[in-house]
């Protein structure tokens, strides 16, 4: 019995010290596998740190991309460009700048400019016509000086011009009807002169013209004719119609004071053509003697 309770309890024995062994090399097992474990772990997170270092991009280089780069903390398109969607490899479409839109300003309605009106007739001519009191804006009178030279209204508006006509001028100092004046220039008054000018042969004539203001003006035409048959065209410079008007007389001489009533822009011209539409005999002529504008 003494051997037996010896052998249970004595330190030879390995009944009971066994047990504590196999345990307290389980529990260093795990410690290690604890250990080793965290020691794995923090080798994985020291390698991904270190990845992360070495292969983050924080941004695109301008030169390898050729996109310009948005500065840091900034969200969406760089210098205020277009939020344009950019595939991946491909570079975006440049587009120029929108231009700042200009205010529009309204358009002005073009001025409505209204049709010259002209209106033509004719009457006798007094026996004398007073050049001052018919033409008080401007006057013309030919004859008197000879065939190329006229006597004009002293300052006058200059409206009235001879422009010139067909075939060779010539003067005569028959006339039925006599002018007077007194305020001409180079010949200051006249009482009563009977001269004009005329030519002879189908085709030629006289052309004259009065400068328009855009007011209604009138204008008086002293003309005739002698064996003839004189035609009168009347129109404005720019367009329009043209009024004519016939007179005749195959054996003598007639007369006939023209009335023009016309209105045009400022800047037209009233143009008048006085001539031989058919000589009726040997020299067959028109002629002139004044105009006057008022």
């Amino acid at each position: 019995m003494g051997q037996q309770d010896h052998s249970r309890t004595g330190p030879g024995s390995h009944r009971y010290d066994l047990p504590r062994t196999r345990s307290a090399l389980r529990r260093l097992r795990r410690r290690r596998r604890l250990m080793l474990e965290v020691v794995a772990a923090v080798l994985c997170l020291a390698a991904v740190a270190a990845y992360l270092g070495v292969e983050r991009h924080d941004e695109p280089r301008a030169e390898d991309t050729g996109l310009p780069v948005a500065p840091p903390g900034r969200v969406g398109p760089p210098n205020g460009a277009d939020d344009t969607v950019v595939n991946p490899g491909l570079r975006p479409r440049l587009r120029s700048p929108s231009p700042s839109p200009s205010p529009s300003l309204p358009t002005p309605s073009p001025s409505r400019v209204p049709p010259p009106i002209v209106t033509v007739s004719r009457a006798e001519v007094p026996a004398t016509v007073d050049l001052t009191a018919v033409g008080p804006t401007d006057w013309v009178h030919w004859g008197l000086l000879g065939a190329d030279r006229a006597v004009r209204k002293r300052d006058g508006s200059g409206e009235i011009r001879d422009e010139g006509g067909r075939g060779r001028r010539q003067s005569f100092s028959n006339n039925p009807e006599a002018y007077a004046w007194r305020d001409g220039n180079p010949v200051a008054s006249a009482g009563g002169t009977m001269s004009g000018v005329y030519a002879c042969h189908r085709g030629s004539g006289f052309e004259l013209s009065v400068t328009a203001d855009g007011r209604p003006r009138t204008v008086r035409l002293y003309a005739g004719l002698w064996m003839a048959r004189g035609r009168l065209d009347v129109r404005v410079s720019g367009g329009g119609p043209t009024t004519t008007l016939r007179m005749e007389d195959p054996h003598t001489a007639l007369t006939t004071e023209f009335t023009v009533r016309f209105q045009a822009p400022r800047g037209a011209r009233l143009l008048m053509n006085w001539t031989v539409e058919e000589s009726l005999g040997d020299c067959g002529n028109v002629s002139l003697q004044a105009v006057a504008l008022r």
